[in-house]
C-alpha cells in the first residue's frame, strides 16, 4: 500500500505551493492560520494527516513570520501524527549567515536548520543556496536542487552561442559561473567588487575579456540589485554588445526595480521561488513547479533525481 500524500502551503509561497500541487496531480491541503489580536497566529490542519507523508511549500524570506509559519505547521503536522513531514523551501532564508565572517556573528543559517530539524521535519527539498556547506547543517536528508535545471532550457531556447560569454558579478559566484560556463563551452568574466558594508559597493573591476561579447550574468539571488546592475555597467563600460542577467531567488529589496529599469540590463530571467513584489518590464519568470513536483513524486517512489543536476 503506498504512503498516502499531502500537500499544504504557508501563507508566503501558497501561489507557488498551488501550481507545484497541480503538478503533482493533487490539490492544496487545507489549514488555516489564525491570527490572534497582538500578531500572534496558530497553525490548524483542516483535514487529518495521520499516517500521511505531507509536504509543507513555505519560502522563508523576512519577515521571520515566514519562517516561524513553516516551524508551526511542521510542529502541527508532527503533534496530528503525520508518517513523514517534509519541509519543501525554495528559498532558504538567513542562508547569507552561512559562518562567521566577523567576529561575535551569529551563523543564522545553521540556526534555522536547528529550528526545522527540532520541530519536525524529516527531509527537506530546496534550491540553490547562497552556500553550499549549509546542507551540512542538518541531519535529514536535504534536496539541493540548482537553477540551472530550469535556465539552461531557456538559455538554449532564447541566447546565441556565437558571441556568448559567462559571467560572475562577484568572486563569490565564480564557481557557479563557470559551471555554466564549462557546461555551455564558451568563456567566463568576473566582476571583483570590494564592500565597505552590507548592501553597499565600494569599488568594482572586471577580469576578463568581454568586448564584442554577449554577456549572461549568473547568480543565486539578486537583493537590491545594486551589484547585478553596477556589473552590467561595467561589462558594457568594456566593450559588450549586451547583458542578460539570470538569478534564482528574486529578493528584489529596497531600490531593486528602480535600479533594474534604470540599467544596461536587457533583461533579467529569475524563477517565482518568491512572488514579485511588482510588476518590471525587464523581469521575466520561469516557474520551479514541475521540478519541485518531480523531486517530490521521486520522494515518495524512492527513486533518483541525479537528472535533474543538469550543472552544479
Amino acid at each position: 500500500m503506498s504512503d498516502k500524500v499531502k500537500i499544504f502551503a504557508g501563507r508566503h509561497s501558497k501561489a507557488l505551493a498551488e501550481k507545484i500541487a497541480k503538478s503533482y496531480g493533487l490539490g492544496l491541503g487545507a489549514i488555516e492560520i489564525q491570527e490572534f489580536s497582538d500578531g500572534e497566529f496558530q497553525a490548524s490542519y483542516q483535514e487529518t494527516v495521520r499516517g500521511c507523508v505531507v509536504f509543507i511549500v513555505q519560502s522563508t524570506p523576512p519577515p521571520t513570520e515566514n519562517l516561524f509559519e513553516l516551524l508551526l505547521m511542521v510542529d502541527a503536522a508532527k503533534r496530528a501524527s503525520a508518517k513523514k513531514i517534509i519541509a519543501v523551501t525554495p528559498y532558504y532564508g538567513f542562508a547569507r549567515q552561512d559562518r562567521k565572517d566577523q567576529p561575535r556573528v551569529a551563523i543564522g543559517a545553521k540556526l534555522v536548520a536547528n529550528l526545522l530539524m527540532s520541530s519536525g521535519i524529516d527531509r527537506i527539498m530546496t534550491m540553490d543556496l547562497h552556500a553550499d556547506q549549509i546542507q551540512g547543517f542538518f541531519e535529514v536528508p536535504v534536496d539541493h536542487l540548482f537553477g540551472s535545471t530550469i535556465f539552461m532550457p531557456w538559455i538554449k531556447n532564447n541566447i546565441e552561442k556565437t558571441n556568448l560569454i559567462m559571467a560572475a558579478p562577484d568572486t563569490g559566484g565564480t564557481k557557479r559561473a563557470n559551471a555554466y560556463a564549462k557546461h555551455l563551452d564558451v568563456d567566463l568574466a568576473i566582476c571583483y567588487k570590494q564592500r565597505k558594508k552590507a548592501n553597499e559597493i565600494a569599488s568594482m573591476t572586471v577580469i576578463g575579456d568581454v568586448n564584442g561579447k554577449d554577456v549572461l550574468l549568473v547568480d543565486d539571488m539578486i537583493d537590491t540589485a545594486g551589484t547585478l546592475t553596477k556589473a552590467a555597467e561595467m561589462f558594457m563600460e568594456h566593450g559588450a554588445k549586451s547583458v542578460t542577467a539570470l538569478c534564482t531567488h528574486a529578493v528584489l529589496s529596497g531600490p531593486a526595480h528602480e535600479r533594474i529599469r534604470n540599467s544596461v540590463l536587457t533583461r533579467l530571467v529569475v524563477t517565482d521561488t518568491l512572488p514579485l513584489k511588482e510588476e518590471n518590464d525587464k523581469i521575466e519568470v520561469l516557474s520551479v513547479d514541475n521540478l519541485f513536483a518531480d523531486v517530490m513524486t521521486k520522494a515518495i517512489s524512492h527513486d533518483s533525481i541525479s537528472e535533474h543536476f543538469v550543472i552544479a
